[in-house]
């Protein structure tokens, strides 16, 4: 009999057993998947867009309201900005901009590159959107680790003054008709002490500890599932597992917005960029979906 298969594309919350300490594990597999095949990247930097998304989901899945989570960094590196948008129904879309000479160079030698290498000098920023009748709040650190992971803490630690640690991975696994991407995260976070609970400082050492022997191979493992990996380091302590939020790769492009963008132009703009079939043709930097639009329809109800 063969073994039912592990659930993917989904991120959950979790809380070590009488520990100051809480928690949230994603694992992508389709999904991430689907998002980095709408692009011919590079491996650095689809590795490096796969390490955003599963950032994206532990953080965005603390939400507490409908809205997003945009993870994005960006610098004067091989890769201009790297962004992954998140919103609390459990979609995921994301994508890189970058000089492809510039990654090669870059990549050559015996390690793959991480994000400061391929970053550069620039900022880490994440913005949490609440919807159209709220205001956006943005946090901004500089990218002083050589991962997101360590680029994460640091924005916890300066922005909201909260001990955090990240671990992110990417790779490939074998699939039905050939190699796929998996992405893979953990987060903990230090509950902080009060009068009741007292000091939290030898707990949140000694997780970190544990922590600090998950590889990253574990993470993107098709094999493996959250719950065994939480089990395999928080056994003796005992972890209690929060449900789940599924994941799924979804695009907010849409027609609609694309019409109401060109209609932004006026109509000698527009007409600059028709192309020989007649029509003006704009691609999604996400999805890479692309859409003809006949300018016709852009005078309709214009």
């Amino acid at each position: 009999m063969s073994n039912p298969p592990i659930p993917d594309d989904v991120v959950g919350a979790f809380q070590i057993e009488g520990e100051p300490v809480r928690g949230r594990v994603a694992r992508l597999g389709p999904a991430i998947d689907e998002i980095l095949r709408a692009h011919a990247y590079p491996e650095p930097v689809a590795n490096l867009l796969g390490e955003a998304c599963a950032l994206a989901a532990l953080v965005g899945s603390n939400l507490k309201f409908d809205g997003r989570l945009i993870v994005q960094a960006q610098g004067d590196g091989p890769v201009r900005y790297v962004v992954a948008d998140y919103d609390t129904s459990g979609g995921l879309r994301g994508y890189c901009r970058y000089d492809e000479a510039e990654v090669a160079a870059a990549s050559e030698g015996f390690q793959r590159p991480g994000a400061r290498t391929l970053l550069g000098g620039g900022v880490f920023i994440m913005t949490v959107d609440q919807g159209p009748d709220m205001d956006r709040y943005q946090g901004v650190t500089a990218i002083e680790g050589e991962t997101l992971a360590l680029c994460a803490e640091q924005y916890f630690a300066q922005s909201e003054q909260t001990p955090t640690r990240v671990l992110l991975a990417v790779g490939q696994a074998d699939g039905p008709h050939g190699p796929v991407w998996r992405a893979g995260g953990v987060l903990i976070q230090n509950i902080a002490e009060d009068t009741a609970r007292g000091s939290t400082e030898e707990a949140w050492s000694r997780t970190q500890i544990l922590f600090e022997t998950i590889g990253e191979d574990e993470l993107v493992d098709p094999e493996l599932s959250s719950n065994t990996l939480l089990w395999r380091l928080f056994h003796e302590d005992g972890v209690r597992v929060f449900g789940g939020q599924p994941l799924r790769a979804f695009c907010r492009c849409s027609r609609e917005s694309i019409e109401t963008v060109l209609r932004s132009f006026d109509q000698h703009e527009r007409a600059e960029m028709i192309e020989p079939d007649g029509k003006i043709h704009v691609t999604c930097e996400y999805c890479s979906r692309v859409y003809a639009v006949a300018p016709a329809d852009l005078d309709q109800d214009a």
